[in-house]
Formats: structure tokens, C-alpha cells, sequence
């Protein structure tokens, strides 16, 4: 199973960070209290489920989903306690925040969110493919890239120069974030592995050492 990357977004308040943003309440929807928001997470049916509880950005108005329904690319809140367009109205452009995943059931479930993958040290794992040392620094993670697969963009620690020039022609690299080529994840360290096919990381080349 490939790893999954969780794109909620962490709030940026220091006193919030167990508070994951969730969604933006955006223009009212009708007559009855409903209201169009802007989702910030992977997991809308999740989140947005009857008797789900969301908060204000400080964490001390709770806001419990009554009922949802999604409309093409957008979802539409029924809020508890948001019965009329006035209700609904007062409440656009204030942000929902949810309470973060437990850290121990998303290692079970082989998931992450990019705060916790950016700043890693990434590092040959052990009897890679192409040869090199085990360990082998390769750089670290500065993004990590949405897509039909997501991508690790790696600041490389020895960036590739032009022979004549000396002139930095490649600095990072995308690596495929799959099972495959990231075999291991070790937050406490800091650090993850990879194993990656030749030509991948520019200027590694097999059986040699940058």
C-alpha cells in the first residue's frame, strides 16, 4: 500500500497545534441556515459527517455538523444552532478547524501530513538499488507536490554543477512518494530513506558516490 499524504492544513496560531484547518465557510445557501464552504482536507466525507465537531480558529466555539451534502466540486454545511440566512450569513469567511488524527493510528494507516515530511533528511536505505552506501545523504524534503501521485521535492545535498562553468545546473529532485522508493519514515529522527531507480536523482549514479 502506497503511503497517503493528509492535506489538511495545520493552523499557523502556535497555541492551536493539535487544530487542523479544515474548511473556509464561504456565502449562504438558501432560506435555512445552510452554508457553501471552501474544503482544505483530503477527507470531506469525514469531516463534514452528521455530529462531526469543528471549531473557531481559537478553539473554544464548536460548530457541529447537523447535516452535509456535496454539489459537484463543493460542499454545502448544515451547521447546529444556524437556522435562518441570517445565521448563515454572519458566519462567511470564518474558518473551521478540526482536531488532528491521532499520530499512532496514521502510522497504522501508512499516512502524513507534509508539515510532518518537510525538513526531513533523506538518506539511502539499506541495500538500495543503485549500490551506494547505506545512509548515503541525499538532501531534504523542501515541498511535498500534489497530483495523480504525490511527489517529495528533495533540496539536493550536492547539487549538480557544470563541468565548465561550475555553475548549479540541477538543486532538487521529485521523488515519487510510493512504498517502493520511500521504504521508511522515521519522524523521530528526522529523517526518511529511499531507494530510487537510476537517473531519479541527478548526479547519483549507480555503484558510484557523489
Amino acid at each position: 500500500m502506497n503511503p497517503d499524504v493528509v492535506r489538511e492544513q495545520h493552523s499557523d496560531d502556535p497555541q492551536q497545534l493539535d487544530l487542523l484547518r479544515v474548511c473556509r465557510i464561504g456565502r449562504a445557501q438558501g432560506l435555512k441556515g445552510e452554508v457553501n464552504v471552501y474544503s482544505f482536507t483530503d477527507e470531506p466525507e469525514y469531516r463534514f459527517a452528521p455530529g462531526s465537531v469543528l471549531y473557531s480558529r481559537d478553539g473554544e466555539t464548536e460548530y457541529i455538523v447537523e447535516r452535509s451534502r456535496s454539489v459537484k466540486a463543493r460542499w454545502i454545511l448544515k451547521l447546529e444552532g444556524i437556522d435562518t440566512r441570517d445565521d448563515s450569513e454572519a458566519l462567511n469567511g470564518i474558518e473551521l478547524f478540526g482536531e488532528a488524527d491521532d499520530p499512532d493510528e496514521m502510522l497504522e494507516d501508512d499516512a502524513w501530513y507534509p508539515k510532518d515530511l518537510i525538513g526531513l533528511e533523506v538518506r539511502l536505505a539499506e541495500h538500495n538499488g543503485l549500490g551506494l552506501p547505506d545512509g548515503q545523504v541525499v538532501g531534504t524534503v523542501v515541498d511535498v507536490l500534489d497530483g495523480f501521485q504525490s511527489l517529495l521535492k528533495v533540496r539536493l545535498e550536492h547539487p549538480v554543477r557544470d563541468a565548465a562553468t561550475g555553475e548549479v545546473t540541477e538543486s532538487s529532485a521529485l521523488v515519487p512518494f510510493v512504498d517502493e522508493i520511500v521504504p521508511d519514515i522515521d519522524l523521530d529522527e528526522q529523517y526518511l530513506t529511499i531507494d530510487p531507480p537510476g537517473g531519479l536523482i541527478p548526479g547519483l549514479a549507480q555503484g558510484s558516490e557523489s
